[in-house]
């Protein structure tokens, strides 16, 4: 952080554009008095880039179109030239086979749309699950000063008379329309109930997590993660951000100033108080990447163990993303378990963590919980390890029945997807409340794109026997607003000849959350039989951005990021000729 020392205008990104001598400088001033504006406007100021997300197709975000006009008022009022620059929208809900996918992808457009143009710094603009991570990830390797604007949550749900939180509650009626104990009508109400404003899930889902992250991580203002989309404050925060990002430029302060191993443990410790999204550990290791910092798993694991669930948020608790932000929001939480953080880290505000928590107060203690009241005395995110998932997987521990924490039963084996869909409900199934359902072909290549196909649905026969909770088990991510014992993102995935892809129907598998282990109950000589029948599957892909993604993709474990991407070696600036 350099608070002291301010550039000079010659030293601007931008200045290489407009203020060089020559025919070439000229037509960049000349294609900007097309836009209409003079050289009041822009001259000997730095120019601000606005990456916008907002889209159509993406609900979540329909209002940063209002919100980044918020954000030049900022950046006009502070002494920049803003310019607004559409990108790559990851719609959770529409985008297919998988927003996963394209996380990537926006990552490489918002970087080279930053790159290539005349732009010293970038305010962000975006929320939903992919977007998040695929921004900051830009913004990292650009490595120019920048800041994040989360969308914020959407306003909770309602249907005849009862709060619905996005994701959480469709899963729970969809069970329960399965089961027959709603009818179709029913099932209607809560769709038209429970997407009622503009925002994000406002559950505990992953865009709520990821944007926590993003604050703990000193990238957005401070309480800036929780406002709700349509608050007032939300406005306030989007002009007070661009105002702030001029002032960032002068002072040179840049992502991986801020993004230093300490503020990752942070955002690690934060993810575990949160029970936060399962999502996070594959966009945390990723987002480290980039800044040159390696986020094994186990350190994931370690900082769980110490670290409680005080957020009593859906899908692990009770309340919604309004209730958390009008009980004091990330700061008052954080405020809780200050001994575990490291408060010296700063912020894109210019101060520490601890200075930014020091005013931080609960009005709520049930939906802010303390040590003492925890949800759960250790972080709601679990790391295992085994035969089955020698590379890691993942389990939220605080979202499922607490008798699957130690489990073993016999597998019930899905060759994909499709092959899932067509018979969970088959009478012929035999499944009981003990089977394990095992869906393979899910992960980043097989899928491919690694859906969130993780929460599998329970049978129809077992929903109308009373049962809510099995143990599930797949190479998929799942919503960060689900919930079950879904053990997640287990590497290497099946589809490159992973263990997974060696599970038989009938076979024993062992879950013991306690000791992180998930074992295949199989001697070493019978697994590698089968690993020896194994043949791969054929490629989904012959072109494209799809086998882009297939020759490059890494593993859950490493982020999924591409290995191209991935690490902090710095890019050329472009010539300017």
């Amino acid at each position: 952080m350099n608070e002291t020392t301010r550039k000079q205008y010659s030293e601007l990104r931008s200045a290489r554009w407009y203020a060089a001598p020559g025919l070439r400088s000229s037509t960049h001033r000349s294609r900007t008095k097309q836009l209409g504006y003079g050289d009041e406007d822009y001259a000997g100021k730095p120019v601000i880039g606005i990456i916008n997300t907002w889209s159509e197709m993406n609900s979540c975000h329909r209002h940063l179109r209002d919100r980044a006009e918020e954000v030049k008022r900022g950046v006009w009022q502070a002494g920049g030239f803003p310019v607004e620059m559409p990108a790559t929208s990851l719609g959770e809900i529409f985008m297919k086979p998988s927003a996963m996918m394209y996380r990537n992808l926006l990552a490489m457009e918002a970087e080279e749309l930053l790159r290539a143009n005349p732009v010293d710094g970038a305010v962000l603009l975006g929320g939903c699950d992919k977007t998040v991570p695929g921004l900051v990830m830009a913004a990292t390797s650009m490595n120019i000063p920048a800041i994040f604007v989360p969308a914020g949550p959407m306003l909770r749900g309602n249907w005849a008379g009862k709060t619905l939180g996005s994701g959480t509650d469709v899963w729970k009626y969809w069970a329960e329309l399965r089961a027959g104990t709603i009818d179709e009508a029913d099932f209607i109400g809560v769709e038209d109930g429970v997407a009622r404003s503009a925002g994000t899930c406002m559950t505990m889902g992953t865009a709520s997590t990821m944007a926590a992250i993003t604050e703990v991580l000193g990238l957005t203002l401070p309480g800036a993660s929780s406002i709700p989309a349509v608050d007032s404050g939300h406005s306030r925060m989007a002009s007070e951000s661009g105002r702030r990002i001029v002032e960032l430029v002068w002072q040179d302060v840049k992502p991986r100033d801020l993004l230093t191993p300490a503020a990752f443990d942070n955002a690690i410790t934060t993810l575990m108080a949160l029970g936060g999204s399962t999502n996070a550990i594959i966009h945390l290791v990723a987002m480290a990447g980039r800044a040159g910092i390696e986020l094994p798993l186990d350190r994931f694991d370690e900082l769980s163990t110490q670290t409680p669930v005080l957020a009593n948020l859906r899908p692990s608790g009770k309340y919604l993303m309004e209730d958390y932000h009008y009980a004091g929001g990330l700061r008052a939480l954080l405020r809780q378990i200050l001994p575990l953080l490291d408060t010296g880290c700063r912020s894109v505000n210019g101060m520490t963590l601890g200075e930014n928590l020091a005013d931080a107060e609960i009005f709520n203690d049930d939906v802010i919980r303390s040590p003492a009241s925890a949800l759960q005395a250790e972080g709601g995110l679990t790391v295992l390890r085994g035969n089955l998932a020698p590379d890691g997987a993942v389990i939220k521990s605080a979202a499922m029945e607490t008798r699957f924490l130690k489990h073993r039963g016999p597998a019930i084996v899905f060759r994909d997807y499709d092959d899932m869909a067509a018979r969970i409900d088959d009478p012929a199934l035999g499944a009981t409340a003990d089977s394990v359902l095992v869906l393979q072909n899910a992960g980043p290549q097989g899928a491919p794109g690694m859906p969130e196909w993780g929460q599998l649905p329970i049978p129809k026969s077992l929903l109308e026997q009373g049962v809510r909770d099995m143990l599930r088990i797949s190479d998929a991510r799942m919503s960060g607003t689900s919930y079950g014992a879904c053990v997640l993102h287990v590497a290497p995935e099946s589809y490159v000849g992973g263990p997974l892809a060696l599970v038989r129907d009938g076979d024993l598998i062992e879950l013991d959350v306690a000791a992180r282990s998930l074992r295949l109950v199989l001697d070493d000589a019978e697994i590698a039989a089968r690993r020896a029948a194994w043949t791969p599957p054929p490629p989904h892909y012959e072109r494209g951005y799809g086998l882009l993604w297939a020759d490059h993709v890494g593993q859950a474990d490493r982020g999924c990021d591409f290995d191209f991407l991935a690490g902090d070696a710095p890019t050329k600036e472009p010539e300017i000729h």
